[in-house]
């Protein structure tokens, strides 16, 4: 915890954005996988957040992630007989991964890690200003 706490939200906050970055990423790079049992076929995750205080002052608020969901979505039954993992009926399952929603939910992401970087910049050029007019 540092004298400033918005120095603590922002952080949480990039933090909270990276880890969703992350399962975006994750999310993209299964997309196109496919398994031979719907059990062992990818499934989606997503981040759960949960606000958290900032310790010293009970006003303000940080992000924590509490955990990474995998998703329930039954995953996509697709005729390939050909394919070496297809079932003896012929069948793969694929992840139900929408890879358009989640271009948009990486945009979203990353535009709220910006964002924080420059609240956390600004209030920085701040601290550093209030102790120059000091000298």
């Amino acid at each position: 915890m540092s004298n400033l706490p918005i120095f603590d939200v922002a952080g949480s906050a990039m933090q909270a954005q990276s880890v969703r970055l992350s399962t975006v990423a994750s999310n993209l790079a299964n997309a196109n996988t496919v398994a031979g049992t719907a059990e062992g076929a990818y499934r989606a995750k997503q981040p759960v957040f949960s606000a958290e205080p900032v310790q010293g002052d009970p006003t303000l608020a940080g992000v924590q992630v509490l955990e990474v969901r995998e998703s329930d979505a039954a995953p996509v039954r697709r005729y390939d007989p050909g394919n070496p993992l297809a079932d003896p009926q012929g069948y793969v399952y694929a992840p139900d991964v929408d890879p358009v929603a989640q271009m948009v939910d990486m945009i979203s992401a990353s535009r709220s890690y910006q964002a924080n970087v420059e609240v956390f910049n600004s209030a920085k050029e701040l601290a550093v200003a209030t102790l120059s007019m000091g000298r």
